[in-house]
């Protein structure tokens, strides 16, 4: 895609949004030239096409610009083929050729960092190892972890924090966040993942706040505590009204809490409904997120 063409879909974009694109005005060229959030699209929401093999994980960069409009993507470790060196070049190649950004890789299934048994817990480490180089090959900018584990709230606590100092030292030099997303269990409680971070207390060792994983929470809480800590946010969606408004998720609401927290960056689309097709929801989650960043320009 020129650059040409992709001013016009951004510029398409901000209109969509109702924020105005005078030749004269100097907002827009600036919203242009360097918005405060940038969506990107999480591999998650199309976890069914994958899953039946309509697609592979090296589609996934390519339906992303060319399907959505999306020009950044977050992976899942689960559909990576492998990392060796052949298979992350060819991936790398093929999101340079669609202008696609590698945002971020999420990691699942590595082991347990909040395990209550030191060697479980140094293997869970290890095992997320190659997924830090995978990041810093591709360009991304963090990987996000899961911070689990079995025990009381404290015991929980001092694993999780023991395992992501360790974790975070070694991406450090490698200039790569390990960022936690509430992904359930404990992680899920805004207060005790806040209060993880402000232990470990490292500058690559952050947050990934999503819109929907607060279950017994309160999601607005829950993202007001995580926001000071976030790398990344995740705008998780499920179900649509006539207005296009999320209707269990406020998205009006939490982007102010995202915008007060100062953060700039990367909003990914996580759609997990089963209503509206896949593409369906992603387009929606992405038409809704227009409105809403709009709405705290």
């Amino acid at each position: 895609m020129t650059q040409s063409r992709r001013e016009f879909l951004q510029m398409a974009a901000l209109a969509a949004a109702g924020i105005p694109l005078l030749s004269n005005s100097s907002f827009g060229r600036e919203a242009l030239a360097k918005p405060r959030f940038k969506i990107s699209l999480a591999e998650w929401s199309l976890h069914k096409a994958l899953w039946a093999k309509e697609m592979t994980n090296l589609d996934f960069p390519v339906k992303a610009a060319k399907d959505f409009g999306i020009y950044g993507v977050e992976y899942v470790s689960t559909f990576f083929k492998d990392t060796s060196t052949e298979y992350l070049t060819e991936l790398l190649k093929i999101s340079k050729d669609n202008n696609v950004t590698n945002v971020l890789i999420m990691i699942d299934g590595q082991g347990s960092l909040g395990d209550s048994d030191p060697a479980n817990r140094k293997k869970a480490v290890e095992n997320h190892h190659r997924w830090v180089e995978a990041a810093k090959f591709l360009g991304c900018h963090s990987i996000r972890v899961n911070a689990a584990g079995k025990g009381t709230e404290t015991e929980v606590a001092d694993a999780v924090v023991e395992s992501l100092s360790k974790l975070s030292a070694f991406a450090a030099p490698l200039k790569i966040n390990v960022i936690v997303e509430n992904h359930g269990g404990i992680s899920s409680n805004g207060k005790w993942l806040s209060d993880v971070m402000k232990r470990v207390n490292m500058k690559n060792c952050g947050t990934l706040p999503d819109f929907g994983n607060f279950y017994e929470y309160d999601r607005y809480l829950g993202m007001q505590d995580l926001m000071p800590f976030a790398k990344g946010v995740s705008a998780k969606s499920y179900d649509f009204d006539a207005e296009g408004n999320e209707t269990k998720i406020d998205f009006y609401r939490i982007m102010k809490i995202v915008k007060d927290s100062g953060y700039k960056g990367w909003v990914g689309i996580e759609y997990e409904g089963s209503k509206l097709s896949e593409p369906e929801g992603i387009m929606a989650t992405k038409r809704l997120l227009e409105k809403s960043f709009a709405s705290v320009a």
